[in-house]
């Protein structure tokens, strides 16, 4: 294993920690501001990581997937909302679930002017850190952009317990709704059938398909300004 590995794994893993924490405290500070003060009271608004870590699902999940060779993901500590505390409790509900991904999107936005700041300052940059150095940077930003960007958008898909099921449940009525409670039952199976099945028996890559028409024109966008092209 080379050096040049260790320093991506490591900033691979930092910027996952960092990406997970705030998509966390976001949850939870949310749930504040719209009335339900749970979350807070139990300390998740917070960047500390020791309130938001899970050991199975933030630690030993993604250890068994990075060693399966497949998809990594992970998840932290579920921050408890009681939706009868918030003030409009079907909004506020999509409104809680949604600032999980959106402070994704905006600590994928703000690597994205470091990213800037460091280009157009690679000489002086150069100077002071080294060259190697000023690489190793340039690489944990687009890291940085790429993990809090898959953050966001994986957590968009439609089935429990990511963010997307709570965004869904309020614009389904009747049968629908119904179909989709029947649904939520079998939603780690799905998932496992989507990340590990498919690609690599049938050769079906449904996350990358999806990436390919959220993920990567974003982040292809944000490279884009911060490289100045």
């Amino acid at each position: 294993m080379n050096w040049d590995y260790i320093v991506y794994l490591l900033g691979s893993v930092v910027a996952l920690a960092c990406g997970i924490v705030v998509h966390e405290s976001a949850h939870a500070l949310a749930a504040y501001l719209l009335g339900d003060r749970t979350a807070k009271a139990r300390g998740r608004v917070s960047l500390n990581p020791l309130k938001h870590i899970d050991p199975f699902g933030t630690v030993l999940l993604p250890i068994l997937m990075i060693a399966a060779g497949g998809p990594v993901f992970a998840f932290a500590k579920p921050v408890p909302v009681y939706l009868n505390n918030l003030k409009h409790p079907k909004r506020d509900e999509m409104l809680v679930a949604l600032a999980g991904p959106v402070s994704n999107v905006i600590l994928a936005c703000a690597g994205a002017l470091l990213l800037r700041a460091a280009a157009q300052n690679a000489s002086l940059l150069a100077g002071s850190i080294g060259v190697a150095a000023t690489g190793q940077l340039a690489t944990f930003l687009m890291t940085f952009m790429s993990i809090n960007l898959s953050l966001a958008f994986f957590n968009l898909i439609p089935l429990p317990p990511l963010d997307g099921s709570s965004i869904l449940v309020p614009f389904l009525r009747g049968d629908a709704l119904r179909t989709y409670y029947r649904i939520q039952r079998y939603s780690m199976p799905i998932l496992i059938v989507v990340l590990y099945l498919l690609p690599s028996i049938l050769h079906i890559d449904l996350i990358g398909m999806y990436f390919d028409v959220t993920l990567y024109p974003i982040l292809n966008a944000l490279v884009d300004f911060a490289l100045g092209w």
